[in-house]
């Protein structure tokens, strides 16, 4: 068997990923239920409230694609940036989720340049207040400073998931 079931009975099929069997819900659940920095952290914190802040914190004409620059972990988990980095099969099922899940949601097919920066203002941002690894230096982050536009203050699964729809249907349907 080479494909998963979905919350909503889609088939995703890894070595096929078709754009029409990408559905909103399937990625809310998934993401709402993956915990960032593979569980590391004093509490539970989603993927899914890391994209709506991440949405909240670009620019309008950016905040779709940054609610779902993650989306693909919704297939194929949050794996460490450092591990990632080890597995380059992974990363080819990764892009191919990735394309498909632009094409579904009509995004750009090569990432916004802004989408990584937000992405690290938000690793920053998460850092201090989730307080991860605190005194050791974490290179990626050189130059880097968390927001003071918001705070994050970790959401259960449920809350992530109304969260992150609700942020979809008023960028969608605006």
């Amino acid at each position: 068997m080479k494909f998963i079931a979905t919350f909503t009975g889609q088939h995703i099929d890894y070595s096929d990923v078709r754009p029409e069997h990408i559905v909103i819900e399937d990625i809310a659940v998934a993401l709402s239920h993956l915990c960032r920095f593979a569980g590391h952290v004093p509490e539970f914190y989603s993927v899914a409230q890391h994209a709506v802040l991440c949405s909240q914190l670009t620019p309008p004409e950016f905040a779709l694609e940054a609610l779902l620059h993650d989306a693909a972990e919704a297939y194929c988990l949050d794996l460490p940036s450092p591990l990632k980095r080890l597995l380059p099969e992974y990363k080819e099922i990764e892009a191919r989720l990735d394309n498909a899940i632009r094409q579904r949601f009509h995004l750009p097919l090569t990432p916004s340049k802004v989408i990584k920066q937000v992405d690290l203002i938000m690793l920053a941002t998460e850092r201090r207040d989730l307080n991860l690894d605190p005194g050791n230096d974490w290179p990626m982050l050189d130059g880097i400073s968390p927001t003071t536009q918001l705070a994050v203050n970790p959401l259960m699964p449920r809350q992530a998931r109304a969260l992150f729809l609700s942020r979809f249907q008023a960028l969608t349907t605006g």
